[in-house]
């Protein structure tokens, strides 16, 4: 830490300008200290991830976990969970790939009448909530590929569905994309890739 940064830490205020008790101000500080921690951790994984892809480009899922880290917006971690948890398995169609996440809807049928309870999620729950920090990762980082603007096309007007349930949609739409360039290699309509990882 510089002395510049704990020169700020030590000099903030309360909301009524005094200065913070002690107890408060160590227990800040012992909350940027595991965000430090957490952080070169992090840190430390990324890069053990990188070195393996690295020393064996073309051995095992490290081929598919390459490609899906290109695309911008999709970082090493995610694309290895993604191969890992759910693109290496053999599904056979696109509703089989949401259906593994979880992605699907839950029909409530009673008689005549039908809806929707909302999702299923009798999938993986690791990659249902990957797939959906990943969605909204997307459209940042991707805000002129079709499906960006298909979520905003459907947002636009703050009407239901709400954003909260068309992000879910995304994410399953995402996920199929993601899917497709893993088997047959077809990137999806308007997305950027990076050059390599």
């Amino acid at each position: 830490m510089s002395d510049r940064q704990r020169h700020r830490r030590f000099c903030l205020r309360t909301a009524e300008g005094e200065a913070l008790p002690p107890n408060t101000l160590a227990e800040l500080l012992r909350g940027c200290e595991r965000l430090r921690q957490i952080q070169a951790q992090i840190a430390a994984i990324e890069a053990a991830q990188r070195r393996q892809l690295k020393e064996a480009p073309e051995g095992g899922p490290h081929p598919v976990i390459r490609l899906l880290a290109t695309v911008k917006g999709v970082g090493v971690t995610t694309a290895e969970l993604l191969v890992r948890e759910a693109l290496s398995r053999p599904l056979r169609d696109r509703r089989a790939v949401a259906r593994y996440a979880g992605l699907t809807g839950a029909p409530d049928e009673s008689g005549s009448r039908r809806r929707e309870r909302g999702l299923a999620k009798a999938g993986n729950a690791r990659v249902r909530r990957a797939l959906i920090q990943l969605a909204w990762r997307f459209l940042r980082h991707q805000p002129d590929s079709a499906l960006a603007q298909w979520f905003r096309q459907r947002t636009q007007d703050g009407r239901r569905p709400t954003r909260k349930t068309m992000i879910v949609a995304l994410a399953r739409k995402l996920l199929i994309a993601l899917w497709e360039l893993a088997t047959t290699g077809a990137v999806p309509q308007d997305v950027r890739l990076h050059a390599t990882i």
